[in-house]
């Protein structure tokens, strides 16, 4: 028997240990490490998860203290199980594996997707931050306008208690308070509730996947960094960002997605320069030179415009992105160029506990304040930054109607962005013969 442990974020590792290693004799799973989510390790993958062979769960490391785990418990395998690194990094964490002697592993899309009875569209992209959020809301109004019943299934986010989240079907505003989700969690699911529209989220993507397919005629994958996706799709969707020309050959997992696609949506080019848009054009036409390339932008609306002109604003934008998306700005800085704000705000001084440590963490991040909130506490030292700032307005850049959640002490505009497609050809007429192909044969 193999001793292994998995190496994740609190998502995809789950998924890995749940389709892979669960029932299988050949393979003891030792523990998980955790990196890039804050507070996720020290916790337990719990019994009812982990299953008969694991009647005490299994532990929770920071990703950290993996070459002491690999010596102390004679590791034999090591899997990486999470997104949005770079070739190098990948190759690094091996380099580190296997110099410890342990064998390392990515486990593919065959070993993990699974089959859904229902067609499967999936929206995925090369890097967290492309539009994949944007792109699947684009979808889910296309296959609502054609009368088809769906259910959107987002990538996990399970940041706590694992037991009680087994299953999560988010319908209302009332289901993200009862959950307890987090802000990077409300982002997701609460553009979707307000567009009428039911998600399903949790650990255990098996029974996720029966519970949706009761209610669907159609499964919409809403993918999660730059992962491949969970099930097996019938039509694959892929974000390339032409502000990052080149991450589409060069991150892992999201040149796989780009060699898996159907369709590629290369985004935001009306902020690009022309080469950048060509060198993403071409390097998906090398990889995968059978894909539909699509373009598109993002439409930037805001609700109160002279909150912006003329004013000093503190800028909010969506956390991962700007996080381990690597991402210096977004929307709501885009909103404030576009709508004539006199000063953005720098909000590293007034950063306090945690979101000080994320600009130690990135570097990279400029003049805006990630809306990270990963637990109340996290949620709590957010407001308090935002509320230290000294500026006439703020700007919420993020998805998640943020003032619901938590107080600002200063007048706010919400900026909201939607998919634009510029050009043909259009995804309205890919996703019709998606419905005429597979929608329309599943009925009969």
């Amino acid at each position: 028997m193999k001793r292994v442990i998995i190496m994740g974020a609190g998502g995809r590792d789950f998924h890995n240990f749940n389709t892979v290693f669960r029932n299988n004799p050949d393979y003891e799973v030792v523990c998980f490490t955790a990196e890039q989510i804050p507070n996720i390790e020290k916790r337990i993958y719990p019994r009812v998860l982990a299953g008969k062979r694991y009647p005490k769960g299994i532990p929770i490391y920071l990703e950290g203290e993996l070459p002491k785990l690999i010596k102390k418990h004679k590791i034999d395998l090591v899997v990486l199980a999470y997104s949005d690194l770079s070739n190098q990094e990948v190759m690094d964490k091996a380099s580190l594996v296997l110099s410890m002697g342990a064998d390392f592993c990515l486990l593919g899309p065959e070993s993990t997707m699974l089959k859904s009875k229902k067609p499967v569209i999936s929206v995925c992209a090369v890097r967290t931050g492309a539009g994949k959020s944007p792109t699947t809301r684009f979808i889910s109004h296309i296959l609502a306008k054609n009368n088809i019943h769906f259910a959107i299934i987002r990538h996990p986010m399970p940041y706590g208690n694992l037991e009680k989240e087994i299953v999560q079907k988010f319908s209302s505003y009332e289901d993200l308070k009862k959950h307890k989700c987090t802000i990077e969690e409300i982002e997701e699911y609460e553009p979707h509730i307000k567009n009428g529209f039911t998600v399903f989220a949790g650990a255990d993507y098996e029974k996720i996947l029966r519970e949706a397919e009761k209610e669907a005629d159609v499964i919409l994958w809403d993918g999660g960094n730059n992962d491949f996706p969970f099930f097996r799709p019938d039509m694959h969707i892929v974000i390339a960002d032409a502000r990052r020309p080149g991450h589409e050959m060069t991150y892992y997992p999201g040149e796989t997605n780009t060699r898996m696609a159907d369709v590629v949506v290369i985004n935001k080019i009306k902020s690009s320069k022309k080469e950048d848009i060509r060198t993403v054009e071409n390097n998906v036409k090398s990889l995968n030179p059978t894909a539909s390339i699509i373009k598109s932008d993002m439409r930037i609306n805001v609700d109160s415009p002279e909150l912006i002109k003329n004013k000093s604003v503190l800028v909010i934008g969506d956390g991962p992105t700007i996080t381990h998306g690597g991402l210096s700005y977004g929307a709501g800085y885009m909103a404030a160029k576009m709508f004539g704000a006199r000063e953005i705000i720098d909000p590293r001084k007034y950063a306090i506990g945690s979101i000080k440590e994320v600009y130690n963490k990135y570097p990279h991040i400029g003049r805006v304040l990630p809306a990270i909130g990963y637990g109340r506490e996290q949620i709590a030292e957010l407001e308090k930054t935002i509320n230290r700032v000294k500026c006439d307005s703020v700007i919420i850049g993020t998805p998640v109607d943020l003032a619901r959640y938590i107080k600002i002490n200063k007048p706010f505009v919400k900026v909201t962005y939607e998919l634009e497609e510029i050009g043909k050809p259009v995804l309205e007429n890919i996703t019709s013969r998606f419905i005429k192909k597979f929608v329309t044969k599943s009925r009969h």
